[in-house]
């Protein structure tokens, strides 16, 4: 498929507009091959290999776009968070899975081909997935993935993941920061993990939407302006970035992490942390995806 621009759109229009004949030369250079791309998996030496928490964040981006918010803000984290708990000798309940996706702009392929290689005894084992997508958006907002549904009950998450938006919630209250829930979409590597019932949760600070003014008044920034305007755009540069947002944010990832990994109790009343049901399973596993982030 080929395009052209809106201006040149908008001439050929008015050309025909006044009755005249519109010739258009189109010439273009493509390339079409297979490619392989990786997910880079890596997992903690402690903690229980059959109580497994994922925690991912994608490595691509758009062609057109460096990436540095979309996603080089959420697959560095990462990496940080797993220095710490080295540096700390954090021993932990759970293991932890250190997932960084690929193809994740094109409609989630990492994750998705992941979840889908593996058999339903080792997707049993993992018990729940964190998801960091873009957390230093300039205009941002501290968004936590809606769990509940409290937003939209057709749009909550597996059992469980009510459970992890209360985890984040309950440490920004603890900081004084407020929150705001974002729905499971489909626009990023949770999807294929909430497709196979794994409770899911994680953060994001906002992409092409616009703040509203009740959010600018509470979290700062501007009112009627993208939370991140060079969202897929080649501005996406190490300038378009909120260290404010990124520390923010990333400090909540870890708490996050740290707390699930070390936790002594599953989610649920009965202290467990229940095994997704795998009745029906490879229907479930047929998903569709959105455009991702």
């Amino acid at each position: 498929m080929v395009g052209l621009s809106y201006a040149d759109a908008v001439a050929i229009d008015a050309q025909l507009d006044q009755g005249q004949t519109v010739t258009v030369h189109v010439v273009t250079s493509t390339l079409s091959e297979p490619r392989i791309t990786r997910n880079i998996i890596a997992e903690s030496p402690t903690g229980n290999a059959d109580q497994v928490v994922v925690v991912g964040a994608h490595l691509d981006s758009v062609i057109a776009g460096p990436g540095i918010n979309d996603n080089g803000s959420g697959s560095s984290t990462i990496p940080e968070i797993a220095e710490e708990m080295a540096e700390l000798g954090i021993k932990n309940r759970q293991q932890v899975r250190f997932a960084f996706w690929g193809a994740e702009e094109l409609n989630l392929l990492g994750s998705e081909h992941y979840v889908n290689t593996l058999s339903n005894a080792e997707l049993g084992t993992i018990k729940a997935n964190l998801n960091f997508d873009m957390l230093g958006s300039p205009n941002y907002v501290r968004f936590v993935y809606d769990g509940d549904g409290g937003g939209d009950p057709d749009a909550a998450g597996p059992p469980g993941s009510a459970q992890i938006e209360a985890l984040f919630n309950d440490y920004f209250a603890s900081q004084g920061l407020a929150t705001d829930p974002t729905p499971f979409d489909g626009r990023s590597d949770y999807g294929p993990f909430i497709a196979v019932g794994i409770p899911a949760g994680g953060l994001f600070s906002g992409a092409e939407g616009e703040k509203t003014v009740e959010q600018a008044a509470i979290d700062g920034g501007t009112a009627g302006q993208p939370y991140d305007p060079c969202y897929h755009e080649g501005c996406d540069d190490i300038n378009n970035l909120s260290t404010k947002a990124l520390a923010e944010l990333g400090d909540s990832a870890a708490h996050a992490t740290m707390t699930l990994a070390r936790s002594r109790t599953g989610f649920f009343e009965d202290g467990s942390f229940r095994t997704p049901a795998r009745a029906g399973l490879s229907a479930q596993r047929s998903f569709s995806s959105q455009s991702a982030a």
